[in-house]
């Protein structure tokens, strides 16, 4: 009886995850075009760590890059590939697996936080996010001739995008409690 228990809760999680990373993909084809395109995969992913925690939403993460990068149009344009990842803005991308392993690691310390703290926090952790994309950015646009400094990267890279993650990481705060309140997750 235990093992059937353990097989429906590893069964409950796949499904899970596999349905998170499908989220983020329908949330990243919602796009504004930009330099770095403004969609709600940041929305997205948020919501996946605030409803499945650092480990079960880093895998959903995972599972959506994997699937763009075979090839699969996941990303923002109905975009995917390698070539996709490896562009001046795949760091932004991958940086979402450093958000991914920050929340794990502060779940480790700080489990079962209010609401507040637990979006601050969060917040932060769009700094290894931003970091990892920008340092990407700029070492990518070197390599095509196209120099960019650091600071001029941020600004164009992530200062715009500072307040709109911001109302996105609030918004799914919101999305992720009341479906959990829903879902009975609590």
């Amino acid at each position: 009886m235990k093992k059937n228990r353990n097989n429906a809760r590893s069964l409950h999680a796949a499904v899970t995850i596999a349905m998170t990373a499908v989220v983020i993909c329908v949330c990243s084809w919602l796009t504004v075009p930009f330099t770095v395109p403004f969609t709600m995969q940041t929305f997205a992913v948020f919501a996946a760590l605030l409803l499945l925690g650092g480990k079960q939403g880093l895998m959903a993460i995972g599972l959506y890059l994997l699937l763009g990068l075979v090839g699969l149009p996941v990303f923002s344009g109905f975009r995917g590939g390698p070539g996709h990842l490896l562009g001046p803005t795949g760091g932004y991308l991958l940086g979402f697996l450093f958000t991914g392993l920050y929340v794990l690691l502060i779940e480790g310390v700080l489990p079962r936080l209010r609401w507040l703290p637990r979006v601050l926090l969060l917040a932060a952790g769009l700094v290894p996010c931003y970091l990892a994309g920008t340092l990407w950015f700029v070492a990518v646009m070197g390599a095509q001739g196209k120099e960019t400094g650091f600071l001029s990267a941020l600004m164009l890279c992530v200062v715009p995008y500072i307040l709109p993650d911001i109302a996105k990481l609030l918004l799914a705060e919101l999305v992720a409690r009341r479906v959990k309140r829903a879902l009975k997750w609590e």
